[in-house]
C-alpha cells in the first residue's frame, strides 16, 4: 500500500475538531497565566475597612486622614469604643481598628490575621505611615490570631481548592466514562446521587485532614464538613451542566471558571480589599471565594457572615441541577456534540 504522504497523514492524525481543541487549550493556558499573575503580581489595598476609636475632638481628623490615603486605599469609620471595635472585627465588619491614646503618643492597631495576613499587614503599613506624620507610634494587637498549624492563613483556601478540584474532576470522570449527557432524567438523578455521596465523603475527608490529623484549621468539624460537601456538590453539579450543554468543551469551561478565575479571586493569598478590581468583583460570587469565606468564618469567626457565602454555593448547585435536568429533558438524544461511547449512556 503506497504512502499517503505527510499532508494526508497529518489530516488523518489531527482532525479539525482536534485542532480547535488544541487552540482552546492554549488559550486556557494563557488565560491561567494572565489571571494568576494579574491578580497577584501587584497587590494594593482598596477601601480596606479600618475603625477609629478616639475622643470626639480628634476622631474626625483621624478618620479624614485615613480616608485621604491615595487610591481609596482605606474606608475609615468612627467607632465608639474598643469593645465595639473588637466585636466588629470578629463579626468581619472591619479588618482593623485604630485605638487612639489621648494620654500618650503610642496608639494601638487591632487586626485579625485570621482574616488574611496580607490585610493586617496593609493596615499596619498604612496606619504606621499616618502615625509617623503626627510624630506618633503604633503597636499591633492581633485579636483573632491564626492557629499554630495555619501559619500563613492559607489552610482554608487550599482546603476549598481541593474540594473544588474534586468537584469538577468527579463530574468530568462521570461524563467521560458514561457520556457527557445522561441518557434520561432517571440516569441524571442517579448521577447526581453519586455526586452527592462523593461530596459528603470529600467534605468529611478534607475536614479531618486539615483539622484533627494536621491541626491546620480549627473550628467545628460538622460545620466545615457541611461547607465542604456543599462546595464539592456545587462545583460538580455545575460541571455536569456544562458537559450536558457543551460536551467535552464543558470540562474546559469548568476549568476556566473554577481554576483560571476562581482560585486567584478566592481571597486566599490576598483578601478581597487587596485584589485588583476585576478579581475583587467576581471572587465572592464564585464557589472558590464563597467556600473560602465560609471555611474561615467557621474556623475563626464563630460562623459570622456565613449566610451570603452559603447562598452563593446553593445557587451554583441548584443552577447546575436545573440546567442538567432541562438539558436531559429537552435536547434530543442525537443532538449532542460527541459521545465518549455509543453504549455508554445506556450504562450511565
Amino acid at each position: 500500500m503506497p504512502d499517503k504522504g505527510f499532508a494526508a497523514e497529518l489530516k488523518d492524525a489531527i482532525s479539525g475538531r482536534a485542532a480547535l481543541l488544541v487552540v482552546a487549550v492554549l488559550l486556557l493556558q494563557l488565560g491561567f497565566i494572565a489571571s494568576y499573575v494579574g491578580a497577584l503580581h501587584h497587590p494594593q489595598p482598596h477601601r480596606l475597612s479600618i475603625g477609629v476609636v478616639a475622643p470626639a475632638q480628634v476622631s474626625d481628623k483621624l478618620v479624614a486622614g485615613l480616608n485621604g490615603v491615595p487610591n481609596e486605599a482605606v474606608r475609615a469609620t468612627a467607632v465608639p469604643d474598643q469593645a465595639t471595635a473588637e466585636a466588629r472585627i470578629k463579626d468581619q465588619k472591619l479588618y482593623a481598628a485604630l485605638l487612639f491614646n489621648p494620654s500618650g503618643t503610642q496608639d494601638t492597631l487591632l487586626v485579625a490575621n485570621a482574616r488574611g495576613p496580607a490585610a493586617a499587614t496593609a493596615a499596619e503599613t498604612i496606619v504606621t505611615a499616618a502615625e509617623q506624620q503626627q510624630n506618633r507610634t503604633v503597636q499591633v494587637q492581633d485579636v483573632v490570631p491564626l492557629a499554630d498549624g495555619d501559619a500563613k492563613g492559607l489552610s482554608a483556601f487550599y482546603l476549598v481548592v481541593g474540594w473544588c478540584v474534586g468537584g469538577y474532576l468527579v463530574a468530568s470522570i462521570l461524563g467521560i466514562s458514561a457520556g457527557s449527557r445522561p441518557a434520561n432524567r432517571n440516569r441524571a438523578v442517579i448521577r447526581t446521587g453519586v455526586l452527592a455521596l462523593y461530596s459528603i465523603a470529600a467534605g468529611l475527608g478534607g475536614t479531618l485532614i486539615t483539622g484533627p490529623i494536621l491541626n491546620a484549621l480549627p473550628g467545628s468539624i460538622l460545620g466545615l464538613w457541611g461547607v465542604g460537601a456543599l462546595v464539592v456538590f456545587a462545583v460538580g453539579a455545575f460541571t455536569m451542566a456544562l458537559e450536558c450543554l457543551f460536551d467535552v468543551i464543558g470540562i474546559g469551561l469548568a476549568v476556566l471558571i473554577f481554576v483560571v478565575l476562581g482560585n486567584p479571586s478566592a481571597g486566599g493569598v490576598y483578601p478581597p480589599p487587596i485584589l485588583p478590581p476585576f478579581w475583587r468583583a467576581i471572587g465572592p460570587w464564585l464557589p472558590n471565594g464563597a467556600g473560602t469565606s465560609a471555611a474561615r468564618s467557621i474556623a475563626y469567626f464563630d460562623g459570622t457572615n456565613l449566610t451570603g457565602p452559603l447562598l452563593v454555593l446553593v445557587v451554583w448547585a441548584l443552577l447546575g441541577l436545573a440546567v442538567t435536568l432541562a438539558a436531559v429533558s429537552v435536547r434530543p438524544r442525537g443532538g449532542r456534540m460527541m459521545a465518549a461511547d455509543p453504549q455508554a449512556d445506556e450504562a450511565a
